[in-house]
């Protein structure tokens, strides 16, 4: 299961990790058990308590199908 982020939506990257997290309704178990990232990890990272390493950012939004672009004009 992927999550396909709507057409030009424009978000910070860690907010679209969260958007993808929080609207995919997967339990953190499964996505730990799909991307190798602790549910501990992301948790901590929902409730804002931390950030993510590069690496795990990575992975998730590998699994999610996230990209990141540069903005125009920047």
């Amino acid at each position: 299961m992927y999550y396909m982020p709507k057409r030009n939506m424009k978000m910070p990257m860690t907010d679209a990790l969260k958007a993808a997290i929080a609207e995919s309704g997967l339990p953190y178990l499964r996505l730990e058990q799909e991307t190798g990232v602790l549910r501990q990890s992301l948790m901590k990272f929902m409730a804002g308590e931390t950030s993510l390493r590069l690496d795990i950012a990575d992975k998730l939004a590998v699994y999610f199908g996230l990209e990141v672009t540069k903005r125009k004009g920047k």
